[in-house]
Order: C-alpha cells, then sequence, then structure tokens
C-alpha cells in the first residue's frame, strides 16, 4: 500500500505545492483523500483504464479542499467514482459540479454515485469511520481500515477527542499543521507541529505525515522542516509532506 501526496498547502497554491490532496493506493481500491488542486495530478498514477474502483473522502467544502473537482473532466475511471463527504454533500456537490462552475456531473465520462456520512458508511465496502473535527465549518476526520493497515486523516482542525479517537493506534496519522510553533486561533481553530504530534502521541499512532501547511504561513520547505524538528520532540515518527512525495505505509 502506498501513500502519494499530490497536494500540501492549505488555503492556496504556491512554489512550495498546490493545495491538499492524498492518493492512497492499495491492492483493490484507490483512496483519495480531498480534492484540492493537487486532485490534478492523480491520473499519473491511475491508469486510464483503472480495474479498481475510486473513492474520493471530502472533508469539508472549503475551496482549498474541493477546488480540484473542475478538473473531473479529464479523467476516465473506468470503474466509477464515489464520493463520501459530510452531510449536505449531495446538492452541495451538485451546485459545484455543475454549470456555471464546472461541467455538470451528468456530463462527466464515468457513473458518479454520492454518499452522505456517517448516515450512509454501511454503503462503502471497507471500514470506514467518521467523526466531526473541530473547525468553524462541518468537517469530518476519517479512519480507514484496508488490507490490515489503519490509515487516520485530520484535516482542519483544531487539538479535539474525535482525533485522537481516530488516530488510536492507527498505521499512519496524516494531519494538518497549517500554523508555526505556538500560533493558535479560538476562533479559527488549525493545529500546529505540537498540537499535531500531541495526537499522535496521545493515540498512539505508529507515524505522523504533516500535511495542510498554510500557504501564508509556510513560504519554504525550510520553515516546514522547522515544524518537522519542533514535531518530533513530542512524537518521533513525525515527518512533512512534499507534493509527490511517495511513502510506503
Amino acid at each position: 500500500m502506498r501513500a502519494i501526496f499530490l497536494g500540501t498547502n492549505g488555503w492556496y497554491d504556491t512554489d512550495t505545492g498546490n493545495t491538499i490532496c492524498t492518493l492512497i493506493m492499495t491492492k483493490d481500491y484507490e483512496i483519495i483523500l480531498d480534492a484540492g488542486n493537487g486532485f490534478y495530478k492523480i491520473d499519473a498514477y491511475i491508469p486510464e483504464v483503472n480495474m479498481k474502483p475510486v473513492y474520493l473522502f471530502l472533508s469539508h467544502f472549503h475551496l482549498d479542499h474541493i477546488v480540484g473537482l473542475h478538473t473531473l473532466m479529464k479523467f476516465k475511471f473506468s470503474q466509477g467514482l464515489t464520493i463520501c463527504g459530510p452531510s449536505g454533500t449531495r446538492d452541495i456537490l451538485e451546485t459545484f459540479i455543475n454549470n456555471p462552475f464546472s461541467a455538470s456531473i451528468s456530463q462527466l465520462p464515468f457513473s458518479v454515485t454520492i454518499y452522505e456520512l456517517p448516515e450512509e458508511l454501511i454503503k462503502i465496502p471497507f471500514r470506514v469511520e467518521a467523526r466531526e473535527l473541530y473547525h468553524p465549518s462541518l468537517t469530518l476526520g476519517y479512519r480507514i481500515e484496508v488490507e490490515g493497515k489503519v490509515i487516520s486523516y485530520c484535516p482542519d482542525t483544531g487539538y479535539c477527542e474525535n482525533a485522537v479517537t481516530l488516530a488510536r493506534s492507527s498505521d499512519l496519522l496524516i494531519a494538518e499543521c497549517a500554523y508555526k510553533k505556538g500560533q493558535y486561533s479560538e476562533s479559527w481553530p488549525h493545529l500546529n507541529p505540537e498540537t499535531a504530534a500531541s495526537i499522535a502521541r496521545d493515540a498512539e499512532a505508529k507515524s505522523l505525515a504533516l500535511i495542510h501547511f498554510d500557504a501564508e504561513t509556510y513560504k519554504t520547505i525550510a520553515e516546514r522542516k522547522e515544524a518537522e524538528r519542533v514535531a518530533r520532540k513530542i512524537f518521533k515518527n513525525a515527518f512533512i509532506t512534499t507534493d509527490t512525495m511517495t511513502i510506503e505505509i
């Protein structure tokens, strides 16, 4: 199983990367976590004639997490695409993936199924847990169990018990790191390297991938490396991500 970090920025694209998108490649499924501008790179990894179904998990609807959906028309997804997201996903996507913003869902060259979570979790053929995170708009984090591995995904959140629960004993925790050391906002909660590492430590996760570096806050990869250094003081198996970075899980 591989994780490929296709977009690692938060908010907007810069020379350091595209906005957030991660591809998890398994034996039976292609699993995509959020659809920022890094989403356009998907066809470099998923072949045009793809024999595995594709599942896209959206955490919430801030544009840096969904703007890549305007590139859907370029893909084939011969086994179809299933989009999973929070309550309200159907109405939001039927507006956003539609004229005048994009080609409509009905015009896409593949079938699209939409599930709203957690109500429709039972329809997903592998084990998924979805919990609300700590963010101004409804945001879901995910715990995905496939091929005997657990991948936890906690984007756009402050420290919260639901994040710890999702990350419990996971093989890989993918967590945002929008803020730098010591930064925090009650009105706009996000993680910094200390709080992201604390979630991994408190959950006894095996490894922590830091992602979603706020583009205005982290202007260089060197600044990300400093966040990695800070995180490792709390959780030694923490590492930063960069665009197109690939790891084995």
